[in-house]
């Protein structure tokens, strides 16, 4: 828990600062974040931080319309709401639609900046600059500033990040995939992994400037990159080239040191499962359950290095056996023995079972409007169920006038002058 400092100046306020219950309820009760990020990797922090309680004031493009995500529709989003790939990092936010082109566009971004405890960006190198929302320029003016920042490819190189670009030159595009044997190639991950990364990693690193603010009362200025996140995250495969001088290659979904591990096999209705046998205890176990004795006193499956050395054979072998049974009955049958399975779930099959149902995120007539970031349980910190996503300049009136203290007749200029958009269905 945090212990919410007097700001290093007086605030621009709008938000009241936390109560002490609030505090107990909300970790992050009475920071404020402003959000200079797009798409993925930035946002996802944003309402992060949102759920644990921070006021979280998202920035967006008035020329073109904000996020480039609220036009990534899909046949069934409705165009009376939020895309659902919007919903899927923006709950909890406020909207503030604002032209940065501009003098007093940038100066209003600047002083809501000045005015926060944290900053997320994802310019690219020297974009900020351009703008006057770079690190060193607002940490001059605010020292504690925590200055979080997400690029591509480093601080130093000015081509913009790409998720499916940085999973190819990191490896895990050519790792992922069937072998060329089977038909399969080089291929991506269904969700923007690298970026997920990216954020869990700037999650970590903001809560550490928070840690550090409030025992040194100093800012900080912490950036990560893409491609820096990705390659982190390469783990074993990474080690296994670097240690045993091994180039993992594409195998499908088996494991390269583990046998049967990760493997599909399909029962009698051509239902799929995965198996993970870690130990030869297990599968021993497996074979017990699958009526395979001969599996289990074979010496090229005895050992897991004997397996993983005769996987084909074998996992023909397992497909003959797992084809007998009904996945259901089979998967209890392996719980029993302790054997680890499990059935391969399309999303709908994932979104029938009670911890995914405890993420979502419903608005009041019970309709899902999105996913939490904060899947971790625990007394205290607690993390708050977020709003749904903010409409395009929804709050924009709200910030310039309570947060930025503007006057009705000053924002009403912004308004006419193309400055600021504020989304009047929204009731503004």
């Amino acid at each position: 828990m945090l212990c919410l400092r007097k700001p290093w100046t007086t605030r621009l306020q709008g938000v009241a600062r936390a109560s002490s219950t609030q505090a107990l309820a909300s970790p992050l009760a009475g920071i404020r974040v402003l959000e200079l990020a797009s798409v993925l990797a930035g946002p996802s922090v944003g309402q992060f931080l949102a759920e644990l309680g921070a006021d979280v004031v998202k920035v967006e493009n008035r020329k073109t319309g904000g996020d480039v995500t609220r036009s990534w529709r899909l046949r069934g989003d409705s165009p009376q709401q939020a895309t659902s790939y919007f919903s899927c990092c923006n709950l909890g936010k406020r909207s503030l639609a604002v032209d940065a082109s501009t003098d007093r566009g940038r100066d209003l971004c600047r002083r809501l900046a000045i005015s926060s405890d944290i900053v997320l960006a994802s310019y690219k190198p020297g974009d900020d600059v351009k703008l006057g929302l770079d690190a060193a320029q607002l940490r001059s003016e605010a020292p504690r500033l925590i200055y979080a920042q997400i690029t591509g490819y480093g601080l130093d190189d000015p081509r913009t990040g790409y998720d499916a670009v940085i999973q190819a030159e990191s490896g895990f595009t050519f790792m992922n995939g069937a072998p060329a044997h089977q038909g399969g190639g080089p291929t991506k991950m269904p969700v923007a992994l690298v970026d997920l990364l990216a954020a869990h990693q700037l999650k970590e690193a903001i809560l550490l400037a928070l840690f550090n603010r409030e025992r040194f009362g100093e800012g900080a200025h912490v950036h990560v990159s893409l491609m820096a996140a990705a390659v982190a995250s390469l783990a074993n495969q990474a080690t296994g080239y670097l240690i045993a001088g091994e180039v993992p290659q594409r195998m499908g979904s088996d494991h390269p040191s583990i046998c049967p591990y990760g493997t599909a096999f399909y029962d009698k209705d051509g239902e799929a499962l995965i198996l993970a046998v870690g130990t030869d205890t297990q599968f021993a176990a497996l074979c017990e359950v699958l009526q395979c004795s001969d599996l289990a006193a074979d010496p090229r499956y005895i050992r897991n290095p004997d397996r993983v050395m005769n996987r084909q054979e074998l996992h023909a072998a397992l497909a003959v056996a797992v084809a007998k049974w009904h996945r259901d009955e089979l998967l209890v049958a392996l719980g029993a023995r302790k054997v680890p399975a499990g059935a391969v779930a399309d999303m709908a099959k994932v979104f029938d079972t009670d911890p995914a149902q405890a993420l979502v995120v419903r608005d009041e007539g019970g309709k899902p409007v999105g996913l939490r970031q904060v899947a971790w349980l625990g007394d205290r910190p607690s993390a708050e169920s977020p709003r749904r996503p903010p409409g395009f300049g929804e709050h924009s009136v709200e910030v310039l006038t309570e947060d930025l203290q503007l006057s009705p007749a000053d924002v009403q200029r912004l308004l006419e002058d193309g400055v600021v958009h504020a989304d009047e269905s929204r009731g503004l």
